[in-house]
């Protein structure tokens, strides 16, 4: 196991963030998109988004560093599960937000949810600490998939 490093731990914790500040960026403005289009039941109000990301970014890059200190096989494995799903997370608010592909993103979200998923199985046999971190991201992210799901069933003439 590698020793603990405060600067590795802070570029991890950057890194994420820094993913998802650059998937907002990309995705343009969507205070306007979110008012306009219906939304399913149980849709928080737009302010809560960009709190609850900031923070499951950082649980991200803690739990990805403290996997990243074992320096294994299962660890290098663990790792690409986490890159592969933070690629596929920014790419949904571009999707959603810039493209407006609602049944594209409702995919996205889907196919996030289970990378997360396996993410989380992954991390939890190598660091439980690291695992366990992850369930409210994996709980965000199978609601996120309803209401990808939800807002592409409800806006049907922008169903694509």
């Amino acid at each position: 196991m590698k020793k603990f490093n405060v600067t590795e731990l802070i570029i991890s914790i950057v890194f994420a963030e820094l993913v998802g500040a650059l998937s907002a960026l990309f995705a343009g403005g969507f205070g306007s998109l979110y008012a306009e289009i219906q939304r399913p039941p149980f849709s928080p109000p737009s302010w809560v988004f960009p709190v609850v990301w900031t923070v499951l970014y950082a649980i991200m890059g803690i739990s990805s560093y403290m996997i990243y200190r074992n320096d294994d096989y299962k660890s290098q494995s663990a790792l690409k599960v986490y890159f592969m799903q933070l690629a596929v997370n920014f790419s949904w608010s571009i999707i959603f937000f810039r493209f407006e592909k609602f049944t594209a993103a409702a995919i996205t979200a889907a196919i996030l949810a289970v990378l997360v998923g396996i993410m989380v199985l992954k991390f939890y046999h190598i660091r439980k600490k690291a695992g366990l971190l992850n369930l409210p991201y994996l709980a965000w992210s199978i609601f996120a998939s309803y209401l990808a799901i939800g807002t592409a069933i409800l806006n049907t003439p922008r169903f694509n």
